[in-house]
């Protein structure tokens, strides 16, 4: 157990004497300085501190290091390692580096593309900043801001860059500071002052059943290469389009144990992470995939399914690949620049033609394209029927291919603009979210937090605050408002059923 006291040592030549904690530790002693200086006048006749105020700064100080150790097993420790220890803990955080340290953990986990996007978000935050020890003081609302501002031209970063660093921030907050024990080294929290914008849309991704047609029985441009990219490009999108809009990312990532009887099943590579099901779905495959099946096939001893990773050092290269010959095709189609298509045109189109044309209702098709829904927690502890999805996607593949039944396309849109969503309320992790509960008109709980799924973990969160006089049966509104999106709406419950 370490001792300590506030002490002072040698006079300095200015007649000040610096104040020092001392620590002693396994019968040795260390020295922490502070910022306090005292005269001969605010000793004692023993040259102890007889001064009020800086007795009880120190007292203060004396109280929060031994709070700290207590939380540490330092039985083993010198001296030295308890004073440095205590030193550190004073010392304003570098971001940058625990930013580093949290990338590096994601690749751990395997979150290689996650991982990379943080790091792309890390970089122009110190591009910014001018240097690569961005300090968490330096993380006020009004600085945030202005880098935001510094974004406000691209199309996806201005979202995407912001969430990723509060994410961090928020991660760094859940392990430095303890509020329990009055232990706060990030003193400062930015967020709930800061405004994210949406990222740009593409106002019509999706294209029609005609189009796809065309698309696909088109002359190939003519290449040198024995691989051309246009094939490439064609034949992915022909395989995201059959396989109910699959990511390339999870196409690239098959090994031949996830191809059985006919069917395909993994678990999407996006969102495994976040979901209590890990994002598992099974598709079966149409038979008008199986020559590119057969096309791709990896060699007997090749764990994967397909040879891509033969010729591509990662999912992004393949990705890259695949859409540069999609646009290979759409140049050949004569297809102006600016409307060209890339893989997402053919999820997007899949989705589409699924609602607009084969009768499927918005959740049907969120359940083919194995999109997140509002049942994650439900999926996590049942195996669902995929065979609707596929009769879905059979439907689909039978109307583009084997019809020439005109497409609905007046009403084709992009399925994940806003506009096509019904009107409830919906959250996700990456989402801001500033929630009150009141009862009979005064703030029972509050809270400023990212992470929640939908409001009813907001609401569980909230009440794990609300006091035990609140009697069975009586209403308690709550105030959930997404910041990032400025939306806000009010539930009503009551004791004994809603919480």
């Amino acid at each position: 157990m370490a001792i300590f006291k506030a002490i002072v040592r040698t006079k300095r030549k200015d007649g000040f004497y610096q104040v020092y904690i001392r620590c002693v530790h396994n019968r040795k002693p260390g020295y922490i300085k502070t910022d306090k200086l005292v005269t001969d006048k605010q000793l004692d006749r023993n040259g102890d501190i007889d001064d009020p105020f800086v007795n009880e700064y120190c007292a203060r100080r004396i109280l929060e290091f031994t709070q700290r150790l207590n939380r540490k097993e330092i039985g083993k420790w010198t001296v030295k390692q308890v004073v440095d220890f205590l030193a550190m803990e004073d010392e304003d955080l570098c971001f940058s580096d625990y930013a580093r340290l949290h990338i590096d953990r994601m690749r751990d986990r395997g979150q290689v593309r996650n991982a990379r996007n943080y790091e792309l978000a890390l970089q122009h935050l110190e591009r910014y900043a001018g240097t690569t020890r961005v300090m968490f003081a330096q993380l006020i609302s009004t600085w945030v801001n202005n880098w935001i501002k510094d974004l406000e031209m691209t199309a996806r970063a201005k979202e995407m860059y912001p969430v990723c660093m509060r994410q961090v921030f928020r991660e760094a907050v859940k392990e430095h500071n303890d509020y329990d024990n009055n232990v706060v080294r990030i003193k400062t929290n930015p967020w709930p002052k800061v405004k994210i914008p949406q990222a740009d849309r593409a106002e019509k991704r999706a294209i029609s059943a005609e189009e796809c047609r065309r698309f696909f029985s088109v002359a190939l441009p003519e290449s040198l290469s024995s691989r051309p990219k246009g094939e490439l490009g064609r034949d992915v999108a022909m395989l995201v389009l059959c396989l109910a809009g699959i990511n390339t990312v999870d196409l690239f990532n098959l090994k031949k144990s996830d191809y059985r009887h006919g069917v395909i099943a993994y678990k999407r590579a996006k969102t495994k992470k976040s979901r209590a099901d890990e994002a598992y779905i099974e598709m079966k495959v149409e038979p008008i995939l199986l020559p590119l099946f057969e096309k791709y096939r990896a060699d007997d001893k090749d764990p994967y399914l397909f040879n891509w990773h033969k010729r591509y050092a990662d999912s992004d290269s393949f990705g890259a690949n695949a859409n540069a010959g999609i646009k290979d095709v759409c140049k050949a189609l004569e297809i102006p620049e600016d409307r060209r298509y890339c893989v997402y045109t053919f999820r997007h189109t899949w989705g589409t033609i699924a609602q607009n044309d084969c009768g499927a209702s918005i959740s049907e098709v969120g359940f083919a394209m194995n999109h997140s829904g509002g049942h994650n927690i439900t999926r996590g502890y049942i195996k669902p029927d995929f065979s609707p999805a596929w009769e879905l996607n059979a439907k689909v593949v039978e109307f583009i291919f084997f019809s020439n039944a005109p497409s609905k396309q007046g009403a084709a849109q992009d399925l994940n603009h806003p506009k096509n969503e019904d009107r409830q309320f919906r959250l996700s992790p990456k989402k801001l979210v500033y929630a009150r509960a009141y009862f009979r008109g005064e703030i029972l709980a509050e809270v400023t937090d990212i992470g929640f799924s939908n409001v009813d973990e907001v609401m569980a969160r909230l009440a794990t605050k609300f006091p035990d006089t609140i009697p069975p049966g009586c209403s308690v509104y709550f105030r959930i408002k997404d910041v990032d999106a400025d939306i806000e709406v009010v539930y009503e419950r009551t004791k004994g059923k809603g919480f």
